[in-house]
């Protein structure tokens, strides 16, 4: 029984945090504890017994932000597939931005001091920078894309929270494809030989058909 309660109020805290992201990257930091717990489906007093301020259910839902952020490049460096790896950092990246941009806009105006904002991005810099290294060694990123690149394509990805949360995440996917594709390395080796082969074809001359 004691399990079964630990599991149910994890759940609680995940739904909550989740719901909470939801509303401040929406509405902003002005959106009461009410509304939270009604989007999160539970109680007042379940609420306020996981985060007895809503000062310390913003600080946790950012550095639950955050640790979502970590875990989708982390994601990446361990993927076997390094092309792999590098696309689902890019897409991923862009749908949590994507949904919850607002979010972090809205945190660090109103709390500049109260995380390390750039030591995390140094770290996660880092990280995508050996991925970018690894798909690159592996043939399938083009070579002159640096991270600097990768950091013009997160803020050209700001422009998606302009549009309908019904739509956000199915544009995000969109704009990630066509960034993929663009930075994709075609394998145009088989295309080659098939040509070749073509064009050999042509000019060889056709047996004659038996009679």
């Amino acid at each position: 029984m004691t399990h079964l309660l630990r599991v149910d109020a994890r759940e609680n805290r995940d739904r909550v945090l989740a719901a909470a992201r939801e509303l401040f990257a929406e509405f902003g930091l002005e959106v009461t504890m009410r509304q939270i717990a009604r989007r999160a489906d539970v109680g007042p007093a379940t609420l306020y017994r996981r985060f007895p301020t809503k000062q310390d259910l913003v600080l946790e839902a950012f550095e639950d932000e955050l640790a979502e952020c970590s875990s989708i490049v982390y994601d990446g460096t361990a993927d076997p597939d390094p092309w792999r790896g590098f696309c689902d950092v890019v897409e991923r990246t862009l749908l949590l931005n994507a949904r919850n941009q607002g979010f972090t806009d809205a945190f660090m105006s109103a709390h500049p001091d109260v995380v390390d904002l750039a030591a995390h991005r140094e770290e996660l810099g880092r990280a995508v920078s050996t991925i970018i290294r690894r798909a690159q060694a592996a043939g399938r990123l083009r070579p002159d894309f640096v991270f600097d690149d990768f950091v013009v394509i997160l803020l050209a990805g700001r422009g998606l929270t302009a549009a309908p949360a019904s739509t956000r995440d199915a544009a995000a996917r969109r704009f990630a494809a066509f960034m993929i594709d663009g930075l994709r390395v075609a394998d145009t080796e088989a295309a080659t030989r098939a040509s070749s082969a073509e064009g050999e074809g042509s000019s060889r001359p056709r047996p004659h058909p038996r009679s």
